[in-house]
């Protein structure tokens, strides 16, 4: 399978597109691989072209609760553009991939030189500060299943294919809620014909149908990218 592009890379004009790969080198994201570490400085800024980040929110020193996720849309290391050294987040590869990895100091340099990324990057910090206040919301005010089917979808955007693989205890721990919880908004899901679920692996079989499951918080959080990086 060719490598896909990762978007925030692609709308940059060709020459500084050129120059930031220049400085950058493809690496593989491997399955619950920990990027960086909240309060650690960051070394790398990442470009997922494959594959997808959990980002988590640490409590008493442990990562506790998915609060967004990174896939070809983005990119994780957005605390460098505000100059800003110290990771806020836990990231964790949740789905197995290629990224495009730059040094920090590098990465830095290309933002002082490069007007078109300092833009796009910039807009794109303003998503995720978006994004962001919509999963706080989510948390308190959204019941398991709603929030499951946006979960999955969130997943099943970056994934690149309709199947994808994520335990139960997996689920709960990005969810912040009890396995008993998942097992029963999963079972849900699949009686309404939405997914199938076996040892691991979920296949979303009705897109549409999954969408109107979930809650209100997902489709906010696309509009947002679209009318802000437009």
């Amino acid at each position: 399978m060719p490598a896909i592009q990762n978007r925030l890379i692609a709308r940059l004009p060709r020459k500084d597109r050129t120059r930031l790969l220049a400085s950058c080198e493809e690496i593989e994201l491997v399955m619950s691989q920990v990027l960086c570490e909240s309060g650690t400085t960051t070394r790398y800024a990442y470009f997922p072209i494959q594959g997808y980040i959990s980002l988590v929110t640490p409590l008493d020193g442990r990562p506790i609760l998915e609060v967004g996720m990174v896939g070809t849309e983005g990119m994780l290391g957005t605390q460098l553009v505000l100059g800003v050294a110290a990771a806020p987040l836990y990231a964790l590869v949740q789905g197995p991939g290629r990224a495009w990895r730059v040094t920090a100091a590098a990465f830095r340099r290309e933002l002082l030189v490069s007007k078109s990324l300092r833009l796009s990057l910039d807009r794109y910090v303003q998503v995720t500060m978006s994004q962001l206040a919509s999963s706080a919301a989510c948390l308190r005010f959204h019941q398991i299943g709603p929030r499951l089917a946006r979960w999955l979808l969130m997943t099943h955007d970056r994934a690149q294919a309709d199947s994808f693989h994520v335990t139960h205890e997996f689920l709960a721990y990005m969810l912040g809620v009890r396995r008993v919880g998942v097992t029963t908004a999963a079972g849900a899901l699949h009686r309404q014909g939405l997914i199938d679920y076996s040892r691991g692996d979920v296949t979303v079989v009705d897109r549409p149908g999954l969408e109107a499951a979930a809650c209100s918080c997902y489709a906010a959080d696309r509009q947002a990218y679209d009318d802000v990086m437009h």
